[in-house]
């Protein structure tokens, strides 16, 4: 039976330990701030990102990796003897999925894409979950029948801190975010099949934890915890809080905690987190 290896982005949000544990392969995307372009947590991490964003005149730019760096990759694991399967972050949000497909028809490969519609943290949990089965010898078929069921218990939402970003991208007018920041609002969205949908807005960090941990409460209830996930741009007291609610609430302490992606942190601007789990 063929070996797997498993294929990822660099929105993946997983810790360097967790990556080389696995044999994981994370293929960068590309940033560009003021003119100059990074290789994402190859010559730049994410912290480093957000200092270079906060003081950058324009809102950086991300592009998803070449077709060419994915074929080439394909190919090396090909011939290393291994069938691929490749999970990537959501198609509404990159163009990612898309080069990996492209690659995949070119390459002589046996080659899987998978898009995961979501990012960071819930983006790890169909990777890691792929990668501990293929370990187990279980089959590709297995492994796409399994993160799939993933997928459906999957929750994400993103708490912005400032609306400094999402005016600079043209998400929200300037009227509105002058408005939203004098009323101190904090927008909360969901990341649903790909798409990102606003759900609240409120105006205290006390009120943000409220709602994701009554919304992570309610979906639970009658159902075991497998996974929770926190990635966040600066926003190490906010996280804190929300760390120490999920145990009061659910008894859950086993949170996995990163600093985000600037995929995300390009979009949310510092002070933002991403809160993930799934449930089953």
């Amino acid at each position: 039976m063929p070996k797997i290896k498993i294929v990822t982005d660099s929105t993946v949000d997983m810790s360097n330990e967790m990556i080389k544990k696995y044999g994981i392969e994370v293929v960068p995307l590309s940033l560009s701030i003021d003119g100059e372009n990074f290789l994402d947590r190859v010559d730049i991490t994410p912290s480093e990102f957000i200092r270079k964003m906060n003081a950058a005149q324009e809102l950086p730019k991300s592009s998803q990796p070449p077709v060419g760096v994915f074929l080439e990759l394909y190919d090396r694991l090909g011939e290393d003897g291994y069938d691929i399967l490749s999970i990537h972050m959501s198609n509404g949000l990159s163009g990612t999925v898309n080069s990996a497909e492209n690659a995949a028809a070119l390459s002589k490969a046996n080659v899987t894409v998978i898009d995961s519609l979501f990012i960071s943290k819930a983006l790890s949990f169909q990777v890691v979950e792929a990668a501990q089965m293929a370990e187990d010898g279980k089959t590709i078929d297995e492994i796409l029948s399994r993160l799939e069921t993933i997928r459906s218990q999957t929750k994400l939402f993103v708490v912005v801190e400032k609306l400094d970003n999402l005016v600079k991208g043209g998400r929200i007018g300037k009227g509105k975010a002058l408005i939203g920041s004098l009323l101190h609002i904090k927008p909360i969205a969901s990341l649903e099949n790909g798409v990102y949908h606003p759900l609240a807005n409120v105006r205290s960090h006390a009120q943000v934890v409220k709602y994701l941990v009554k919304n992570l409460a309610e979906d639970a209830m009658g159902k075991t915890i497998k996974k929770i996930g926190i990635a966040h741009a600066e926003a190490s007291e906010l996280v804190a809080k929300l760390k120490t609610a999920i145990f009061t609430t659910t008894g859950y302490e086993n949170v996995d905690i990163e600093f985000t992606t600037p995929i995300i942190s390009t979009h949310t601007g510092a002070g933002a987190i991403g809160f993930m789990y799934y449930v089953e």
